[in-house]
């Protein structure tokens, strides 16, 4: 078990204020987008298979490819197309079968196909509004207006020794007192899965460490060590503060994925925004009236 509980993997960029509801649709709708964005087929269209007289188009392949594509992963690259050439193969013998016996009549098939052409072209609309125009400057600009609104944080680093009981973390304090090596220490006697190491836990924020122990390790003056032992959830910590420093903002590339998708999602509410105030939205059902209002998500 790690003391950290806190996971900062693009530290200094903010969340947007953007309900948990609503980034858990966007997610979908994106990957839903980049779905669609199947490979451009050739001028010509070039039919690669028939089934039962009706035509398999290089167009309709690249679009199967990019929505079971992830299916075959395992399937050698050069052999992948063939395979997702048959699965659509497959689709098409059971989907005449399907129409054969009337199923296109169903109503709530109709009703799925009408959901699924409105997906489609609700896909096709933000990718060609947002995700086809967004630039690489735009994207930089974007973190470049995160990074100016993020104020430096201390970090420290330090090591622990950690004990099982107080009466062993004394002995050890004991121990250092005479002039042993607090790392050389570590490695013989800490039972954490830093020991081998030294105890070196690298650099942190606070925020990141159970309270006990982080209030201690930023208590120290550097090089200092506890004098007390520290009682964590997780034992008795002799703790060393090795340095500190203002931390600083991740580079561009580090975090340039995920600025990509906060400035798509932005994009995203934009447009769905837009388009709310042109459409004449009711939702008759009270209680999901009332739980989307209480989410923010109905004006």
């Amino acid at each position: 078990m790690s003391l950290s509980i806190v996971n900062r993997n693009a530290k200094g960029l903010r969340r947007t204020g953007m309900a948990v509801l609503g980034s858990v649709v966007f997610g979908m709708v994106l990957v839903s987008v980049l779905t669609l964005a199947a490979p451009m087929a050739s001028a010509e269209d070039k039919v690669v298979a028939k089934v039962g007289g009706v035509e398999i188009t290089e167009r309709e392949l690249a679009f199967a490819q990019a929505d079971l594509g992830d299916q075959y992963q395992n399937v050698p690259e050069d052999q992948r197309l063939a395979a997702v050439l048959n699965s659509l193969i497959d689709i098409k013998v059971l989907a005449q079968a399907a129409e054969k016996d009337g199923m296109a009549e169903n109503e709530t098939f109709k009703a799925r196909m009408a959901f699924l052409r409105d997906r489609a072209l609700h896909n096709t609309y933000f990718q060609e509004k947002a995700l086809n125009s967004i630039t690489d400057e735009e994207v930089k600009a974007r973190y470049d207006k995160e990074i100016s609104s993020v104020k430096p944080e201390m970090e420290v680093s330090a090591r622990h020794i950690l004990l099982k009981t107080k009466e062993e973390a004394e002995a050890v304090i004991k121990e250092l007192d005479g002039g042993k090596d607090f790392a050389e220490v570590a490695k013989e006697k800490s039972t954490g899965p830093t020991g081998p190491a030294g105890g070196d836990l690298g650099f942190f924020a606070k925020g990141q460490m159970v309270p006990e122990f982080e209030a201690a390790a930023f208590a120290l003056k550097k090089g200092e060590y506890t004098k007390e032992p520290v009682q964590t959830q997780f034992g008795w910590h002799v703790i060393k503060k090795e340095d500190e420093r203002e931390s600083t903002p991740p580079a561009f590339d580090a975090v340039k994925d995920q600025v990509r998708q906060l400035v798509l999602r932005e994009k995203y509410v934009a447009l769905v925004e837009e388009a709310r105030k042109v459409a004449a939205v009711e939702v008759l059902d009270e209680k999901l009236k009332s739980q989307l209002s209480d989410a923010g998500m109905l004006k």
